[in-house]
């Protein structure tokens, strides 16, 4: 074994994919999340050999509920490295329940980093970050870009951010972070807007695109972020913010376009242009 793995989030497409990579190079993983684990075909360690996945340990964790649990189980297991995933995400829906995401992504996050700080074993401590912190941008963004959040959940995340990097400043916390771009791959959940768009166009059913899908953004392979994070996780230098991106930009509109060429299917007949969401960038 290559050394010990806990993963905040494990049941999240990033942490679920980034789990199977960890496995496959040689980690003992563990895996934390506040649900059960969902059915196989979202968790991409569960497609591993058998012998892999022995190497894995699910623990079911609540870090709004169970932070004094999770200290226990950090201080039994000892892991070198910690990699959270963890956040209340749903970017439309955090204008609803604004204080719901405050809670999670800040309030009970800092009580996780203030006991993480204490534990001496721990080599390094990676924060998945979101690029949501940034704003509305153009062009290619800089880790030392200012922070513009336009949304209450990219509120969360960027406090959490500047929480952790006076960690890193008073106690030298052994943090580095991460900011990708839009994932996706195989074991997505379906609302993301690859899955979604390929499942609406199979079913039939009409697509909303928001803000007519002008958005540019761009895209990135899940194999290739989990392969960077697990360099990082290893590698990095604490106090650094690391983006993974590819240099190709598209908007929503041309991909949704390029999915119904490769599917043949019509995309006017398929797809309905709405107005965009509060706040988005």
């Amino acid at each position: 074994m290559n050394g010990k793995v806990l993963i905040i989030g494990s049941n999240s497409f990033s942490g679920a994919s980034f789990a199977a990579n960890a496995l496959q190079e040689g980690f003992k993983v563990y895996g934390i999340s506040r649900s059960g684990e969902p059915s196989s075909v979202f968790l991409p360690y569960r497609w591993l050999e058998p012998e892999l996945q022995t190497g894995f340990v699910f623990h079911q964790v609540d870090i709004n509920q169970d932070i004094d649990y999770l200290t226990e189980l950090l201080n039994s297991i000892k892991p070198e490295y910690v990699v959270n995933f963890a956040s209340q995400s749903m970017v439309a829906e955090s204008w609803q329940n604004p204080d719901h995401w405050m809670m999670t992504n800040v309030v009970s996050t800092v009580r996780l980093h203030e006991q993480l700080r204490r534990c001496d074993f721990l080599k390094r401590y990676v924060h998945i970050s979101t690029p949501e912190v940034y704003g509305a941008c153009t062009g290619v963004v800089a880790e030392n870009s200012c922070y513009n959040p336009s949304t209450p959940y990219a509120v969360s995340r960027a406090a959490a951010d500047m929480s952790l990097m006076t960690y890193f400043r008073q106690y030298r916390f052994p943090v580095v972070f991460t900011r990708a771009a839009n994932v996706y791959g195989p074991g997505q959940q379906l609302y993301r807007i690859i899955p979604r768009t390929i499942l609406f166009f199979l079913t039939g059913r009409k697509l909303q695109l928001h803000g007519c899908g002008h958005s540019v953004r761009s895209f990135i392979h899940i194999a290739d972020v989990s392969e960077a994070t697990l360099r990082i996780m290893q590698s990095g230098i604490s106090g650094e913010i690391y983006h993974l991106s590819t240099t190709r930009n598209i908007s929503v509109r041309e991909l949704v376009e390029l999915i119904a060429a490769r599917m043949e299917v019509r995309f006017d007949e398929h797809v309905e242009l709405v107005d965009d969401r509060p706040g988005k960038d």
